[in-house]
């Protein structure tokens, strides 16, 4: 018996002991609890109770600074009182405007304004309160400030004439996140479980911290805080369920005799919490057999969770070194394409603009029975441009002129373009959801991307079938798993063709690589949309699977600006042919075939031409010039430089531009370029910029517009 007395007393008497210091424990922390938000909440009131007082302190100022001024007067003498409103409220962090307001609700002078717009607030609920003297309304609740252009709530005092007329409102317009900045510092820490808050007696949340996502609204009804303020109690302490669904001890004090008080909430939560580790210490104390195999139970556990946690990291580090190598690879496939491309995109459209230009003189010239000749030159230089542009796409060396486009406007115009490249056995469809975001792109690229996808899709089905053009937005967010985040325009172009096999899908998007037999496919097509995609801030991406279609997805950026609209050109803003003479024109080119080609044509359109070979034997031509402007007082020989970027020599076209813009006598220039690496550079000079081979109706109507701005006195006027 006494064996089995020791045993029962072994069980019961540590469980009571521990049930007898835990409920102990448990009360002691919630008085503490208690006594910390009483502590806190006489801090904030006295801190609030300053701010008010020093407010009526302020608006009594103001009130005699007016004394005797009707609406009138007031407005007269604005310029002055802006200044000594500005002087009043400027040293209070917590003021963020000023105001005087007539017995009407305009707004007659303010700390933050001068001039003061046209603002009327006779709607508002304090006005209104504050002309029927309602004491509630002295303090408004929150609101977007008309006059301090951010969110505050007004303490105001009405203003009357000698007769007791009601004649105005002086308002002071104090910030939130004045109260809020000094509800986080109040705690201690960041990590307090505790809520700090300033309310109106009606309820109405003026400022709380933390700080909730939403705007401050009114407290709940039903609660025993809302309850008190009804009764008009002045101070107290509540247990009441929080805003966030935790239960809190609420103590609060009204701030004086305004109709404000102020709260601070201590989560229960947090008792429990360190109850529970207080609790768990004493019974690992008492039950220290028993817990022992149990910790070391946890520890293998817990042992076991590091390693397989570790195993993952190693896994996903891995992958991710693996994806890195890969994407290194490709970044240096493309680096290398890149160079070579660069090294000869320059000589090749130098080639082409030779060509160009000697048949645009054949045109001029007049060539009987040569025009299908000339004519599929034309085309041919077409294809080379368009082949010329493909490689800089695909290697990012393609500059990209980006404008604003409703994409679901642009889209369905289209059609023509696309149902050309897929020809007549294949049946489009294009389905753009409505309100489209608009999308800031390269529209040329844009147009290349869809025909490229479109002739693959077109191949893919040889006896014909449906090729779809879906456009829609999407949100990607950190959680989504995609590679980017935010705002999308998604562009999905889908086939019912036969598909890839995984071997090929893997490098659909790789540079050079194609199925296609040979001499039918340059594997440019899909490397250049993925290209476009990647430069213009977003991604493609491809799905495909033998005998199932393939889907390529084009994810291009969200604008944020409205969709460019093309201004037509003005009537009568061209130059008639009659009333045009020659320019005097300096050429700088390295390359003396397309010189002499460039010359020919000036030369034929009347235009008086002056060839330099490189940017520094121009510059040699401006200085001797120069100088003899200096001595003579006359004009510089030249009325417009036209030259090419890159050029051997210490200068290239673009510090030749720079140069010639910084004369006195400032000449325009056109920069023309076959390699637009530093395009990026010329954008930010005042010049104009060509591609090789560029159109000499272009280049005919830059000149004439560059004719039409000289003086009538000048001799090519």
């Amino acid at each position: 018996m006494t064996l089995i007395a020791l045993l029962i007393a072994a069980v019961v008497l540590p469980c009571i002991y521990v049930a007898t210091m835990a409920w102990s424990d448990l009360k002691a922390r919630e008085s503490s609890a208690t006594d910390v938000t009483l502590r806190t909440v006489r801090v904030a009131e006295e801190h609030a109770l300053k701010v008010f007082d020093m407010n009526e302190a302020l608006d009594a100022r103001i009130v005699d600074l007016v004394s005797g001024l009707d609406d009138a007067g007031i407005r007269e003498r604005e310029a002055d009182i802006h200044e000594k409103l500005r002087t009043m409220g400027g040293g209070y962090p917590q003021v963020a405007a000023v105001s005087i307001f007539s017995g009407t609700g305009e707004l007659l002078v303010s700390s933050r304004l001068y001039p003061v717009p046209a603002v009327s607030i006779a709607g508002r609920a304090d006005f209104i309160g504050l002309r029927d003297n309602k004491v509630l309304e002295h303090v408004s609740k929150v609101m977007d400030g008309d006059v301090a252009g951010e969110m505050v709530f007004n303490t105001g005092v009405a203003r009357h004439d000698e007769n007791g007329a009601f004649t105005g409102v002086v308002s002071v317009a104090l910030r939130p996140g004045y109260f809020n900045a000094f509800y986080r510092e109040l705690p201690g820490s960041e990590d307090a479980p505790m809520t700090l808050s300033l309310t109106r007696a009606d309820g109405a949340t003026l400022a709380q911290y933390p700080q909730p996502p939403h705007e401050p609204a009114l407290a709940p009804p039903g609660t025993p805080f809302t309850e008190a303020l009804a009764e008009g109690r002045r101070a107290g302490v509540v247990n009441m369920r929080g805003a966030e669904g935790d239960r809190v001890i609420l103590a609060f004090r009204r701030v004086g005799a305004y109709p404000v008080y102020v709260s601070c909430g201590y989560r229960t939560s947090a008792i429990w919490a360190g109850w529970y580790r207080h609790l768990s210490l004493l019974i690992l104390s008492m039950f220290m057999p028993s817990i022992v195999l149990w910790c070391v139970i946890w520890l293998s556990l817990k042992r076991l969770r590091a390693e397989e946690e570790a195993w993952e990291r190693w896994q996903a580090e891995a992958s991710m070194r693996r994806s890195f190598e890969s994407a290194y690879r490709q970044s240096r496939k493309m680096e290398a394409l890149g160079n070579l491309v660069g090294s000869v995109a320059h000589d090749f459209n130098n080639l082409l603009m030779i060509v160009s230009t000697n048949v645009q003189i054949a045109r001029r010239r007049g060539a009987p029975g040569l025009d299908r000749e000339l004519s599929a030159i034309e085309r041919a230089l077409k294809s080379g441009q368009s082949l010329t542009r493909q490689l800089l796409g695909v290697a990012r060396k393609q500059p990209l002129r980006n404008e604003t486009i409703a994409v679901e406007r642009w889209l369905p115009g289209c059609r023509e373009l696309l149902g050309a490249s897929l020809g007549a056995k294949v049946a489009l469809v294009v389905d753009v959801s409505a309100h489209v975001w608009p999308t800031h792109v390269d529209v040329a690229e844009l147009e290349l991307a869809l025909i490229n996808v479109a002739v693959n899709a077109r191949d893919a089905m040889p006896n014909g079938g449906r090729f779809t053009v879906r456009a829609n937005n999407v949100a990607f967010r950190h959680d989504d798993g995609f590679p980017l985040t935010g705002d999308f325009v998604q562009i999905s172009l889908e086939d019912t063709g036969v598909g890839m096999p995984p071997e090929v899908l893997a490098r659909a998007f790789e540079p050079l690589f194609t199925t296609k037999p040979k001499g039918m496919g340059t594997g440019l097509g899909l490397p250049q949309v993925f290209a476009f995609c990647e430069r213009s801030g977003g991604l493609a991406a491809i799905d495909s699977a033998t005998g199932a279609g393939t889907s390529v997805r084009l994810y291009l950026p969200r604008a944020e600006a409205a969709p460019e609209i093309a201004r037509p050109a003005e009537p009568g803003a061209e130059t008639p042919p009659a009333a045009r003479q020659g320019l005097r024109i300096l050429l700088v080119d390295d390359n003396e075939e397309v010189s002499a080609g460039t010359e020919a044509l000036l030369q034929m359109m009347g235009h008086e031409i002056t060839c330099v070979f490189n940017a520094d034997a121009a510059m040699r031509l401006f200085d001797e010039a120069r100088a003899k402007q200096a001595r003579t007082g006359e004009p510089l020989p030249f009325d417009l430089v036209i030259s090419d970027i890159h050029m051997p020599g210490a200068m290239n076209g673009i510090d030749l531009a720079e140069a010639v813009l910084a004369f006195e006598t400032k000449l325009p220039v056109i920069l023309v370029t076959g390699y637009a690496e530093e395009l990026e550079r010329a954008r930010h000079v005042d010049v104009r910029v060509l591609s090789k081979p560029f159109d000499i109706a272009l280049l005919d109507k830059i000149l004439q517009t560059i004719q039409g701005t000289l003086s009538p006195t000048h001799p090519a006027a």
